[in-house]
């Protein structure tokens, strides 16, 4: 039986790509969820989901930061049918990164579908730089960002069509999906491409993107997005209504 009144967040990391810092990731990604003002828990592993103990069967939200083909097909359909049934799920980074294990794409249908993308590659303009964010406003997730500027990498995402697009970036060959959100089945999904390191972590837009999308994927009402989120300064150093 839960006991907690308000929603709860399980951060969780996995992976194998020695590029991408896990424990960091972890205490950044803590953190920026307590700033949204839910209680945040973390751990390592994903083979949780199908036989889950209390502190994986009795969160609301799991935040993903997985960095290597290593997701098993029945834990991420185990995981897809959580979200079906009500959790969220907020995916950051390269969790998108199916199709490169054994089997290809198809062994990681369950996820692709999920989450609502696949990383294809970084592109031909180097691994990572600094670049504009351009952000779609009116949805409870990017309420009060405004366009913005972050160092990260850069990646070309294969969507789903099914998907909402709320921030993009500028590519050679058109518009690439920086966030966006969809439903699946009674849950709610974000996922974004932000998040590689500390440089991101620490971008005061990357930090308010996350906490309104885990306030959003938790089910909390509009107006209480708008009073949890942003108690902290918002990415133009600013609090709302001051």
């Amino acid at each position: 039986m839960k006991l907690r009144a308000i929603p709860s967040t399980l951060v969780l990391v996995d992976g194998t790509d020695l590029h991408h810092d896990l424990i960091g990731a972890a205490l950044a990604l803590q953190e920026i969820v307590t700033e949204a003002g839910l209680p945040a828990a973390r751990g390592v592993g994903v083979h949780r989901f199908a036989d889950p103990m209390p502190a994986t069967a009795e969160a609301d939200v799991y935040v993903l930061y997985l960095s290597g083909p290593r997701f098993d097909p029945a834990e991420q359909q185990a995981l897809a049918d959580l979200v079906a049934a009500g959790k969220g799920l907020v995916a950051i980074h390269a969790s998108n990164l199916f199709g490169f294990g054994p089997g290809g794409v198809e062994a990681d249908r369950a996820g692709v579908d999920l989450v609502g993308s696949r990383y294809l590659s970084h592109g031909d303009a180097g691994s990572e730089g600094r670049f504009e964010v351009r952000v779609k406003a009116g949805h409870p997730v990017t309420r009060h960002l405004g366009d913005f500027a972050i160092d990260d990498e850069y990646y070309l995402i294969d969507c789903r069509p099914d998907i909402e697009v709320l921030a993009e970036r500028d590519t050679p060959t058109g518009p690439q999906p920086i966030a966006y959100v969809r439903e699946h089945g009674k849950g709610r999904v974000c996922y974004t491409a932000l998040g590689h390191d500390p440089r991101a972590w620490g971008n005061p837009w990357f930090r308010q993107l996350v906490r309104q999308a885990v306030l959003w994927t938790a089910g909390v009402p509009e107006q209480d997005i708008e009073t949890w989120s942003t108690r902290w300064p918002l990415g133009n150093g600013r609090f709302i209504d001051r």
